[in-house]
């Protein structure tokens, strides 16, 4: 090795950074960490969450079905299968953060990927609000962005909450008009289905709770400016040693 070449250190993805910054936000919050597999089964990753066979919202995920087994398993579309796992062997109260790796065949794009990053939240109590769901999601992203952040909830459709909701931020400082300031969709959110509480053996009408999810890729571009999602996971250290 040449005496006057620089020796550089290795160092973590930004992703694996962009992880352990969400793992401490919740962390303070009292949010525990659960994990769940990869190759899952038809049940866990739709069944269970209020998503049967015949039910249209299947057509929102491209799945990767593994059919040489015939067992019905695929690689997951979303973490949301770490909820179901949880929630059969844990009672409420229920405060959870899950995130991994999951699987999609679409086409790639710089805003799409065939596998990426989710992070997904679930909370399951007695007298559990919309209001739970915003403050929990106001306080993540302001820790997050570094500002004070406003966010709204705009009415949409998950099989495995109602109601359901997308999720908006916009920094409220900085800037006085919508044009200036525009709202940046982040997140699916709303409160936890009964039929999905009943499914795993809670009573949902006692217990409510609410879950969101998104992806950690997004969140990460939309912190620091990157525009290609591909620019992540293409092993260019030009890219990754910026962090």
């Amino acid at each position: 090795m040449n005496q006057e070449q620089e020796t550089k250190n290795g160092h973590l993805h930004p992703i694996s950074l962009v992880i352990k910054e969400i793992e401490s936000i919740f962390s303070k919050l009292g949010f525990t960490f659960a994990y769940g597999p990869q190759i899952e089964t038809e049940h866990y990753n739709f069944d269970a969450l209020n998503i049967p066979p015949d039910h249209p919202a299947r057509d929102l995920w491209d799945t990767f079905w593994l059919k040489e087994n015939n067992l019905g398993e695929l690689l997951r579309t979303h973490t949301s299968n770490v909820q179901i796992h949880y929630m059969e062997a844990n009672e409420p109260p229920i405060k959870i953060i899950t995130h991994g790796k999951v699987f999609r065949y679409e086409a790639t794009d710089a805003t799409h990927e065939t596998q990426f990053f989710q992070v997904e939240g679930l909370l399951v109590d007695e007298d559990i609000t919309m209001g739970n769901l915003k403050g929990t999601l106001e306080h993540f992203f302001s820790e997050f962005f570094g500002d004070d952040m406003e966010v709204r909830l705009r009415p949409s459709f998950f099989p495995f909450v109602e109601p359901g909701v997308e999720v908006d931020m916009r920094r409220k400082v900085g800037a006085d008009s919508d044009l200036n300031n525009p709202w940046i969709e982040v997140l699916g959110a709303g409160m936890v289905h009964p039929n999905v509480l009943e499914n795993v053996g809670i009573d949902s009408r006692r217990y409510q709770g609410f879950a969101f999810g998104g992806g950690i890729d997004r969140l990460l571009m939309l912190k620091y400016g990157i525009s290609d999602i591909r620019l992540l996971y293409q092993g260019d250290l030009r890219v990754t040693e910026q962090f």
